[in-house]
């Protein structure tokens, strides 16, 4: 099964100096700064999946790509802008959450295929339009909104002619079908309509809200009409417990950013490791936290008793690293930095956790050894999204293992007798 990873310029700076927490003055983003399969040791994700809307942006808003950005993109490609590995693919969309708000897609079947030319993706995903809601089969399923009727339909419509174009032009890239529904059998019969249109590869959207056991239901009704050689992704979807029953019912890849985002998004579990999760251990920057900055304003709290608390945290914390300081010394002092900050719920038990086991010591991702307990530090972007991408490293390692858990299918002789 692949875990594609969304595409959402998400970088870190290979010389930024976390000492002084300041980038090089000589740094250029574009060619200085490294993408998660760039920096660490081993491969992270075998997909890059690619939204129009985050490249190109929508009518109702801008993309995450500068202008010079979205140039470059088109200039290189997926795979040279993106400096890929030979062995990672691309699949493009049209990032559907993007304009859930919207009566309609504001993109054009056209507009489409030509991102996915123009990008050299190896896939790319039909035009959708997110349902927002579901019913459980065993609830009431009458009155269906006519609004959800709709977006199906849309969906429906768009992927048919979507393949239509796609075998006009003879176009390079495997084309994806996307499924949306609001239930098990709405579901179902958006991927049979698409499997009669023609498509060996559908994507199901609109689950991220899904509990697990209605993902699964989901994938059971789809299995009674899914044709052996059809495909399934699973569009946001990580749920990693479940992956062996998702693999048994069809599902070949799925994209995520869930474990990257829990890094920083998470109230506590910021750092995975195979068995278990802990809480990164918060230093938030004097200059960049709201609440203090208006503290300090207000006068409630000095400005250099709030620094002095921040360098003493970062300090303590580095020789505790080292083995020059003991944990309690290092934990009060960030436990005193805490008090400035106001903090009402105080993570000391889960920052004890953290330090007691010290996880980054252990990892072989890449990052955690070159940057000890920096990575362990909630602060700023640089060290957030590196904690981030070793949680992809730590996915890669759960997801190869699962697999090395699934039953293997028979071989056969040249006879064609199982062995």
């Amino acid at each position: 099964m692949k875990f594609y990873f969304p595409d959402s310029q998400d970088q870190v700076s290979p010389t930024y100096d976390f000492i002084h927490d300041e980038h090089h003055p000589l740094r250029v983003r574009q060619r200085d700064d490294r993408y998660a399969h760039e920096v660490l040791t081993r491969p992270a994700y075998q997909g890059l999946l690619v939204s129009k809307a985050i490249v190109d942006g929508t009518a109702a808003g801008v993309g995450k790509y500068s202008m010079p950005q979205r140039q470059r993109f088109y200039r290189l490609g997926v795979r040279r802008f993106f400096r890929l590995p030979e062995d990672v693919v691309t699949l493009g969309d049209c990032g559907a959450f993007t304009y859930v708000n919207e009566p309609e897609p504001p993109y054009s079947v056209s507009e489409v295929i030509d991102f996915y030319l123009q990008g050299g993706f190896d896939a790319g995903i039909s035009i959708d339009h997110i349902i927002l809601g579901y019913r459980r089969p065993d609830g009431a399923n009458d009155n269906i909104p006519d609004d959800w009727k709709e977006r199906r339909l849309i969906s429906l419509h768009f992927a048919e002619k979507f393949l239509s174009a796609v075998r006009d032009d003879d176009a390079p890239f495997q084309p994806v079908g996307a499924a949306q529904g609001w239930d098990p059998a709405s579901y179902a019969d958006s991927v049979r309509e698409l499997q009669a249109m023609g498509y060996q590869r559908i994507a199901l959207g609109g689950m991220v809200p899904l509990k697990t056991p209605d993902i699964l239901d989901c994938l059971k009704a789809i299995a009674d009409i899914r044709n052996s050689d059809t495909e399934l992704h699973l569009l946001g979807i990580t749920r990693v417990e479940s992956m062996n029953e998702f693999a048994e019912l069809g599902v070949t890849s799925f994209d995520s950013t869930s474990s990257f985002r829990q890094s920083f998004m998470d109230d506590r579990d910021n750092y995975h490791t195979a068995q278990t999760t802990y809480s990164a251990i918060r230093i938030p920057q004097v200059d960049a936290n709201v609440t203090l900055k208006k503290a300090i304003l207000s006068g409630k709290v000095a400005q250099a008793d709030a620094i002095a608390a921040e360098r003493e945290s970062l300090r303590l914390l580095r020789e505790f690293d080292a083995g020059e300081c003991d944990l309690d010394t290092a934990l009060d002092a960030v436990l005193a930095y805490e008090e400035i900050l106001g903090v009402k719920k105080t993570y000391a038990e889960l920052y004890r956790r953290t330090l007691e086991i010290a996880p980054w010591r252990e990892c072989s991702c890449g990052l955690c050894a070159k940057h000890g307990i920096e990575i362990a530090i909630f602060r700023g972007s640089e060290r957030n999204k590196r904690r981030g991408f070793h949680n992809l490293s730590v996915l890669a390692d759960k997801m190869k293992s699962l697999h090395a858990a699934l039953p293997r299918p028979l071989e056969r002789t040249a006879s064609g007798r199982q062995i």
